[in-house]
Order: C-alpha cells, then structure tokens, then sequence
C-alpha cells in the first residue's frame, strides 16, 4: 500500500502547510523516534485526539541543547503541550542493571545514545516553560506514570517527589492514557475556549478548569485549600514526600495503598503532602471495553515510522512489525514488573473481527512473507480472561489475581485464544503464527473442574506447542527458590518441572525438537547466595545452560523496588534481604554461567565459603572438584597429626641445604 506523507501525524511547519492548518490544537514532544503504530504511546495518543476532532501534531526526540529550535517549531497549541517520554522508561532503556550504558537505544533510529536526555520528562517540560511560561504542560507515558507519587530512583540513589514537582507540569496522566487525553481536551474546549481557533488556553484557565471539573486517572498538585471537594472521609491520607524521605518504613507503609488503588475497579482518591502543596490522585478509569479496546486499535495508523526515518533502522519497530497484540493489562502481579502500575491487572481484550483487520494489514505489508512474529500480549495466553462473577472483582484489593493461588472467580479459558489463532491462520497470506510473548504454564496445568475449560487448556497446550512455537517456548519461572518466588509472586518451580514435562512430552509424540527458554532473575529482595546456588544445581539437572538471565533492577512503583530500598515487605513490614553491593550482585550473578571455565574457580570457593561442598560435585562433577577436596583435607590432617605425635627422635632425619653465597 503507498503511503503519502500527510497519512502520518505532522512533524514539520511543512507538513502542517501540506494539510492547510495554521493551528494546532496539541503539540506532543516524544522522546521516541516517531513510528506510527499502535505500539508506540506517542502515536496512539496523537491518534486518539486526532479521532477526537482536534488537530495534534507530533515533534519526535528533538534536540535540548542549543537555542531549542526544535522546541519552538511549531510555535504554541491552543490547548496543551503534551510529554510522552517514550514507550519505555528512559533509564531502564539507557542502563543496565549495573548502571552501564546499554548498546543501543531500541526506540531511537540506528540504535544511536544521543538522541534523547535522561529523564526527558524532566527535560522537555522544563525548556517549554522557559519558553512557553502561560502553556499548559500535561504528562503521560510510563516515565511520568510510574513516577507519579514518592519514588526510589535507582540510579539517582535518592527519594524522589513527584515528577510534577521536579518538571514543573501542570498535570499528569497516569496509565494507558485514551480516556483521560479525550475527556481533557473536552473539558477544557467546552470549558474555556468554546471551539474557537483563535483562543488559546493559559495556565490559569487550565487549572481553574481542572478544580471545577476534575479528570480521572490524572494526577494534581495544588495548595492544600484548593484540593477539589476538600479531603473526604473516602479520601486515602498517604505520608507526606517528607516524612517518606526521612523514615523507610513509612516510606514502604505508603506504598501498599498506593499500588491497591491501582488495581481496584473502584479505586480511592490518594493524598500526599508535599511541602506545602499537595499531590491528588484521581482514581482510575473503569476497565476499557472491548468495543473501546477496538477503537484505539483500529485507528489509521500506517504501522510504519515517518518517512524521515527512511533508510534507517529502529530496533524495537523492527521487533514487532510483523506482530500483533491482542489484548491489554495482566494479573499476574508479579512483584518486580510494572505493567499492572501502568496498563492495570483488568484484562482488556479486543474482538477477532479487530484483531483479524490488523492482522490483514500486516499481511499487506511489502516485507511480510507470511510468518507473523508474534500474537500475544504482556502474557501471552490472558486473552479474553475475567471474573466469573464482576461483583466480586469490584469488592477485590488483590493486586495479583493468580497469588498464591489462582482465584476460584477467575475465568481461565483458553478457548477464545483457540479460536483467534484458527481465524488468524486460516486467513490468506498467513503462512504461520509464532507467539513470542512469554506463557504463563501456571494458567495452562491449573485446573478448574469445569470439565470444559479443562479439556480446551489441554488442547491449547497441544497447539502451542506443535504450531506457534518458532522453536524455542519463552517462559519466565524467574527462580528455583520457593522462598524467593514467594516474594516475586510466582508460582513454585514444581509447576515448571510440571510443564517441561508436558512440553517434552507433545514434542516426541509429534516428533519435534524444540526448546523450552526459561527466564531468571538474580539478586531479588530475599535471594541470597545460596538460594543462586540452588538454582545452578537444580537447572544443570533440568540441562539448561542458562541465556535468558538478568540482574534485578529497582524500578520505581514495583513491590520489589520498595522493598528492596527500604529493607521492608510493604505489606508485612518484615526485613528482608538484598543484595546491593556490585560484589553481592556479582556474586550471585555468576551462579547462572556456572558453564563457563572462567567462572568455576570463583563458584567453587563461594561454594566452599557457603559450606555447600555438596554443590561443587553437583555442578562439577567428582573429576573436577579441586585437590583439596574435603576426604583429601581429612587425609592430610590426620597424616600431620600422627607426624606431630612422634618424639624427636622417630622423626626422619632432613638434611640440611647449604644456602647459595651470592656471587654463585
């Protein structure tokens, strides 16, 4: 299909001349390369305004040195600036776990570093209002949304205020931001500017607006007296930016509230004092609906980056080209990942009519060669998944609707899936679908009673297995240690040996080879060094040799990161360990390449140190433990002891070497 160029969203006074507009309605400044596909934020919220009646234009990773050229490009909108940092937060894109510069930048064109800042929400937001002082600056995107509160910043190694407070915004969109972008731009044209082209929305208009009417799932700061209805008996008080900052168990207190709201079908109002100001929370939006779900995925996206981009290669667009997401949100809860603080545990699904108009797109695609790469979602077999009874579900503060154990309400069916990936692959073009987001086995083996639902999991196994694996099955145990999966909210590694035993078995009935690929993390709040010895031993007798490994990283709004700063389980306030330190995290890190030659003589005196010689043949082998092994130190010990006991004269006799004179 050809494309002209005003069929992607204005990046240029050029490209605004090409469409006859002389104004903008909203301006978003992305810190992303701009591809426009309905996996990257930026485009899906220019998308949705646009849809909306508004006219948005979009200014990709411009330049915030020099004279901010690419900041007054399109001059002011009349309604908002809008940040939308980028698809994934900027600092786990820039760094490791060990603070080291990553590779590549994947959202940026040729991979390069320099083409955004650290911290663009900061960034952007502040040169704006150096030179757009009475403009509106409204925040989105996971950068902002995981910060929207009192946070642990990894790699500042400081409790940070809201990321309002530190840009100098005047609002902030936290979650998938459709519904809260939409009702905004409403709000204030019906409120201040009454669809007239030549009014433009100030500061004041804009908060004044936002007191009267609030928007939900946005975040505020205001003067305590100015907070909307005054703080209520429903309202949560959380402790102030200040007390968080001086005293790590209030710090961990607050966040048990904070990610409950998050989760709740009807959430609270939050509070935080910061300063003299206060932060409010609004609750989210309700669960999109299916039609809802359809209607941002349908939107006219090219699914293709701007023709700027041309001739140049940008990583993560070429990950998923040629894949599509079929639904939102997971419940899995996992205790170190984000996708719940931001997308929500409500599975939010789209129909197959929806699914089946992509995937034709895709397959209209001059590269496409008939092999989809993935169709999935943040886990990969959630689709169309819900309460049984919703009533429950609105009563529900369970941040994890499968820990520790899978609810009795939950309706686990895999046959909708079943039934997506028969049309998907009977449509023409379509040679064979993969999925390439991560399983979830627990889901698969467990078992509901319904004789029904039972029976389609058994048969979903089966076709995963023989038809949309490219060979290798990603799934994401993370640990061996019972203890420590506890912590991670994962199921025990039983169902693991569960379900390699499932997957072994479908692949010699069917006479395939293929590969389980099981993910790990290391140096988890309540891993200890011995818990990674374990896990060495225990995926050698499994024959793994560990790739799909990772260093635990603090994110902000994570139940491991609040842990791991403040030494307390936020929802037990017990101690728990971490490992902190570069050699602590080296430590255990090393665990998982107990393969390598370099490694072994550093395992095998952490063993030693640990007292867990037991491990050193587990993993080594008898032929390869050192000299020095326990029967030969007791050998030795006994043969000096029995030498110590003879008298002087039952001793052998040594004979005494001259010592050599200098000039020989």
């Amino acid at each position: 299909m050809e494309y002209r160029l005003t069929d992607w969203l204005p990046t240029t006074r050029k490209e605004l001349e090409l469409r006859g507009w002389d104004y903008v309605d909203v301006i978003l400044f992305s810190g992303d390369a701009y591809v426009d596909h309905p996996s990257f934020g930026a485009a899906v919220i220019g998308r949705t305004i646009e849809a909306h009646g508004w006219r948005v234009a979009i200014v990709p990773q411009p330049s915030w040195h020099g004279d901010f050229r690419d900041f007054k490009r399109l001059g002011r909108p009349r309604l908002f600036f809008g940040i939308a940092p980028g698809a994934m937060d900027s600092m786990v894109n820039k760094y490791t776990a060990a603070r080291r510069l990553r590779s590549e930048d994947a959202y940026s064109p040729d991979g390069r570093h320099d083409m955004r800042p650290e911290y663009p929400t900061i960034v952007y937001t502040q040169i704006l209002k150096q030179l757009y002082p009475d403009v509106p600056v409204v925040l989105g995107g996971i950068e902002a949304s995981l910060r929207r509160l009192t946070h642990y910043d990894y790699w500042q190694e400081r409790v940070r205020p809201s990321i309002l407070c530190d840009s100098g915004a005047d609002l902030l969109i936290y979650g998938m931001g459709e519904l809260p972008i939409s009702e905004l731009c409403q709000r204030l044209e019906d409120g201040i500017l009454h669809h007239r082209p030549d009014s433009y929305c100030t500061v004041a208009d804009f908060k004044a607006t936002l007191r009267r009417h609030p928007v939900r799932q946005t975040v505020m700061l205001c003067t305590k007296d100015e907070v909307p209805q005054g703080i209520g008996p429903n309202d949560i008080v959380l402790h102030s930016h200040e007390q968080a900052l001086a005293d790590k168990r209030k710090y961990a207190e607050n966040f048990r509230h904070i990610e409950t709201e998050s989760n709740r079908m009807e959430a609270h109002r939050l509070l935080q004092a910061v300063g003299t100001n206060m932060l409010v929370v609004f609750p989210p939006y309700p669960p999109l609906t299916t039609e809802q779900v359809d209607a941002s995925f349908d939107l006219p996206y090219t699914r293709m980056p701007h023709p700027k981009y041309r001739g140049k290669r940008i990583p993560a667009y070429e990950m998923i080209r040629h894949s599509v997401c079929l639904h939102r949100g997971c419940f899995g809860g996992c205790a170190f990942c984000t996708i719940s603080a931001h997308q929500g545990k409500f599975i939010m699904s789209r129909s197959k009519e929806s699914i089946l108009r992509e995937v034709r797109q895709v397959a209209q695609m001059p590269d496409f060669k008939g092999y989809l790469s993935d169709l999935g979602g943040p886990s990969a077999n959630m689709y169309g998944m819900r309460g049984n009874d919703l009533s429950l579900c609105r009563q529900c503060a369970r941040p994890s609707c499968i820990h520790p154990a899978i609810c009795k309400n939950l309706n686990t069916d895999h046959r909708p899936l079943l039934a997506v990936y028969h049309a998907v692959d009977s449509l023409p073009g379509i040679k064979k679908s993969f999925v390439g987001s991560g399983v979830r086995y627990d889901l698969i083996l467990h078992r509901s009673g319904n004789e029904a639902i039972d029976h389609g999991k058994q048969k979903y196994a089966e076709e995963l297995i023989c038809h949309h694996v490219s060979g290798r099955l990603k799934v994401a145990p993370e640990h061996t240690s019972d203890t420590v999966l506890k912590l991670m909210r994962k199921p025990s590694f039983k169902l693991f040996h569960q379900f390699k035993k499932l997957f072994d078995d479908i692949n010699r009935r069917h006479g395939l080879n293929q590969q389980i690929i099981p993910y790990f993390i290391s140096s988890h709040p309540g891993c200890h060094d011995e818990d990674m010895a374990a896990l060495a031993t225990e995926t050698k007798a499994l024959d793994f040799k560990l790739e799909q490994v990772q260093d635990f990283t603090p994110t902000p709004m994570t139940v491991s990161t609040e842990t791991w700063y403040s030494g307390l389980h936020p929802y037990t306030l017990e101690p728990i360990y971490s490992a902190k330190t570069p050699d602590e995290k080296q430590r255990q890190r090393m665990f998982f390449f107990w393969y390598q030659s370099q490694e072994r003589p550093k395992l095998i005196a952490a063993l030693r140190k640990l007292q867990r010689t037991d491990l050193i043949e587990k993993l080594f082998g008898p032929q390869d433990t050192p000299r020095r092994s326990q029967r030969y130190e007791q050998k030795t010990s006994a043969k000096h002891e029995s030498y110590r006991n003879l008298s002087r004269k039952q001793k052998p006799r040594q004979s005494k070497r001259r010592r050599p004179r200098g000039d020989q």
